[in-house]
């Protein structure tokens, strides 16, 4: 594999490679051994020869289900075409374990550029959050209003239909007979 210089990776190549998997944002094996410059199947032996390192909640193995899922969104992949062992997924926490089980200055490079575009992520999701909660609290305003609004109808229908009643002449007749 050719080695890439973690400086020309855009943000976007690596956000086009974070997928959400059983809740949890993450990047494929495949994807990562392709940025840290080394061959899948050699990235994964460094896995297994330290397992210990991985918890679940840092990286765990597709199932064939979530393998299929990922297959058919894209047309790209073909069976027999790639791997044929699921694909490893690795969370925030896992891509920086991964970097201390490579040890190559390139591995650790990428994975803080890769935990950079995670905490850039996070951050605008945050921000997104805050906007929401502002959009809200003008939602609950502008219900109240219409409430209001509605109330101010309502009356002016019930004095409407007030002035429809037909009055009691009051005072006295002048007869026409004369």
């Amino acid at each position: 594999m050719p080695k890439q210089e973690t400086s020309i990776i855009p943000n976007e190549v690596i956000v086009n490679k974070i997928y959400l998997f059983r809740g949890v944002k993450v990047m494929l094996d495949s994807d990562l051994a392709e940025l840290f410059g080394v061959e899948t199947k050699r990235l994964k032996e460094q896995v297994r020869r330290n397992i210990e390192r991985f918890p679940e909640h840092f990286m765990f193995e597709l199932t064939k289900e979530e393998n299929e899922i990922l297959r058919s969104q894209f047309a790209a992949l073909r069976h027999g075409q790639h791997s044929k062992y699921l694909p490893f997924a690795f969370s925030e926490h896992g891509i920086l374990q991964l970097s201390n089980v490579l040890k190559s200055k390139q591995a650790v490079e990428v994975s803080i550029k890769i935990i950079d575009v995670f905490v850039q992520l996070r951050t605008i999701v945050l921000s997104n959050t805050e906007i929401r909660l502002e959009i809200e609290k003008i939602k609950k305003k502008v219900d109240n209003q219409d409430k209001n609004i509605e109330v101010i109808f309502r009356y002016f229908d019930e004095l409407l239909e007030q002035k429809e009643k037909p009055r009691k002449e009051i005072g006295y007749k002048i007869s026409k007979e004369k």
